[in-house]
């Protein structure tokens, strides 16, 4: 193949010589471990006792390059990411490609690099995966479906159904940047801005927070919808009132700006990197100080709290005295932002 100047072609969906050629020219070389260098037709490992996460997530991201990454390390970091919100150690991804025909294949080894790195950040071994190809004009360029399995210890529970009355509310840097970064890059709606997303793998943070205290009620990585909708979610899986403080909330001036001129809250833009923790408030001091030493959470704030009043929503104390309901988004502010 002629890295240079190929492209995806209806052959390297055909299952035959073509389609080898991409697997092993691409995808080995990048991902390459026992279980995938097999070829088989699943992966076959060993666990160790405790509990199984798993879950599955595409990214479909617009553009597929944007300020501080790509759809392939979006990828990897969200379901890391998204196992990571259940206190789960994330062990191996699969990673499933649907390719547009006359994709550059220069294009696709710029994503596949990124993944590669992301996965060794984030210590985790890609060990399956599949490629489809659709003609030119069925799809847009690329879509990535991955799947994640990790290892959740058994004196370990976090769900979204597990705030208490009291529980502080810890947020782990400013929100809105990843959303906004993409925003940048689309056609029609560019604005001068230095923002980069914020896509990051937060499983280390996580097993930091652990290494201070197991009780630890809620994870939750708020993309799309943004610190908002996640935490509408938690009220009302938990049957809790949660009171927010604006003065409180990390959000960077750039994204004030950008959400002004468009008329967006940062509190509903996506997030891919920033994890939202509910704990008990006798370990929250401790916890937040543990936060804070990660790279990932230097900027990190208690931002609420949960209470006993309006069960089931979400209500901020504004800058100037009120209150203000936050509710959830009644439609995607943002579409294709991961």
């Amino acid at each position: 193949m002629k890295r240079k100047q190929g492209k995806v072609t209806l052959d390297h969906g055909g299952g035959g010589r073509a389609s080898r050629e991409l697997v092993q020219s691409y995808f080995l070389p990048r991902f390459n471990n026992p279980f995938l260098g097999k070829l088989d037709d699943s992966a076959v490992v060993d666990f160790p006792p405790g509990r199984l996460a798993f879950t599955t997530d595409c990214y479909v991201v617009d553009p597929i390059f944007f300020p501080g990454g790509d759809i392939g390390m979006l990828a990897v970091n969200g379901t890391v990411n998204d196992l990571s919100a259940q206190g789960a150690q994330p062990l191996f991804l699969s990673a499933a490609f649907i390719l547009e025909e006359g994709f550059a294949l220069v294009d696709l080894e710029r994503i596949v690099i990124s993944m590669a790195t992301a996965s060794r950040e984030a210590n985790v071994s890609i060990i399956a995966g599949d490629t489809k190809i659709v003609p030119k004009g069925k799809g847009d360029k690329i879509y990535i479906n991955t799947t994640g399995v990790g290892l959740v210890q058994d004196d370990v529970d976090i769900s979204g159904s597990n705030a208490k009355l009291l529980d502080k509310v810890i947020l782990s840097g400013p929100i809105g940047d990843h959303g906004i970064a993409v925003l940048s890059q689309r056609e029609g709606l560019a604005f001068d801005t230095d923002l980069r997303s914020d896509s990051a793998p937060l499983n280390q943070m996580v097993e930091e927070i652990l290494s201070v205290t197991r009780e630890i009620h809620v994870m939750r990585d708020p993309t799309r919808g943004g610190v908002a909708t996640s935490l509408n979610e938690i009220a009302a899986q938990s049957g809790v009132g949660i009171v927010l403080t604006e003065a409180t909330i990390p959000v960077k001036e750039e994204v004030k700006s950008a959400c002004e001129i468009l008329g967006l809250d940062p509190l509903y833009i996506a997030n891919e990197g920033k994890l939202i923790i509910f704990v008990p408030p006798e370990h929250a001091s401790r916890v937040l100080e543990r936060v804070r030493q990660n790279q990932h959470g230097r900027e990190a704030r208690v931002i609420g709290e949960v209470v006993a009043d309006h069960p089931g929503r979400v209500v901020m104390r504004t800058r100037t005295g009120g209150t203000r309901i936050i509710d959830m988004p009644l439609g995607e502010q943002l579409p294709r932002i991961c």
